[in-house]
């Protein structure tokens, strides 16, 4: 399942991540997915921010599917890939397995991003730069 990932990175499960009911909160998934998604594009000098060109980029949906509990302390590992790469938005894929037992998968989830200008407030188009770097690390072996 994992094998189609190219990027993954760790994550420890902190106090503050953990609901009442004695397990990684659902809503610090997001969190998670977010900082799993900032590692992945700073490998590639971007940023949420600045994926060239004056390009940011916004959320227009997230999605979660919860598959087992997670810990605190637990070290988690997230793979991150990106899919349906087109003119201004993309997918960011997510796997979120247990470090300790590689067979356990916690969670899948998705965002799709949308290229976005702030100082204009609107949708632009994907910078070639991105769209070459993205697609190029996706498409290795």
């Amino acid at each position: 399942m994992n094998e189609d990932f190219k990027f993954k990175t760790d994550i420890v499960v902190g106090i503050g991540d953990i609901n009442y009911g004695g397990h990684l909160s659902n809503d610090k998934y997001l969190v998670l997915f977010q900082e799993a998604r900032l590692r992945y594009l700073k490998q590639f000098d971007f940023s949420e921010l600045n994926i060239g060109e004056g390009t940011s980029l916004i959320m227009s949906d997230a999605q979660i599917k919860y598959r087992a509990e997670a810990f605190w302390n637990e070290q988690l590992q997230i793979f991150v890939r990106i899919t349906d790469l087109n003119k201004t938005r993309f997918t960011f894929e997510y796997l979120v397995k247990k470090r300790t037992d590689k067979d356990v998968v916690v969670a899948m989830g998705r965002t799709k991003m949308v290229a976005f200008d702030y100082q204009r407030r609107k949708v632009k188009r994907l910078p070639d730069i991105f769209v070459e770097k993205i697609s190029e690390f996706e498409s290795e072996k």
